[in-house]
């Protein structure tokens, strides 16, 4: 895939993909499955299991469920560590630091787009040549 088909995701947005089957972060996920390349970072990646595995999510998805998703979600994504440059140019980029590491994946992986539900980078809309989107922005003509 070209440059212009990479894609990250932030946490928030695939947690509310599995929790809600039907739901616009859910249909943003598969559309992006074929349309993008995406990316995960170890530290993206250890993010999302210690959050879709919290027990509090079992009145919504079973961890049956969950571990399919995430298991999907490892097989289907690219596994990347970003550089030290990206790491340190995102270092302070966003209101919360947490966050950070999405847009130092996004940047060391050339994301054409980061797909957030988080008002923290949905704010920043477009950070070094990545664009940040909201999920239904995503599905829409604007993004693809």
């Amino acid at each position: 895939m070209s440059l212009l088909n990479r894609a990250v995701f932030d946490t928030s947005t695939l947690v509310s993909a599995v929790l809600r089957p039907l739901s616009i972060p859910r249909q943003a996920f598969v559309t992006a499955l074929g349309k993008y390349t995406l990316f995960v970072s170890p530290a993206t990646l250890d993010e999302l299991e210690g959050v879709l595995f919290r027990p509090k999510f079992d009145a919504y998805a079973s961890p049956t469920e969950r571990a399919v998703f995430f298991a999907r979600y490892k097989q289907e994504t690219t596994l990347l560590t970003p550089d030290s440059r990206s790491g340190h140019l995102a270092e302070g980029a966003c209101r919360d630091p947490k966050d950070c590491k999405f847009l130092a994946l996004a940047m060391a992986c050339q994301a054409r787009v980061l797909v957030s539900s988080d008002d923290d980078l949905l704010t920043l809309k477009q950070w070094h040549g990545t664009q940040i989107v909201s999920a239904a922005a995503l599905l829409s003509s604007a993004v693809n």
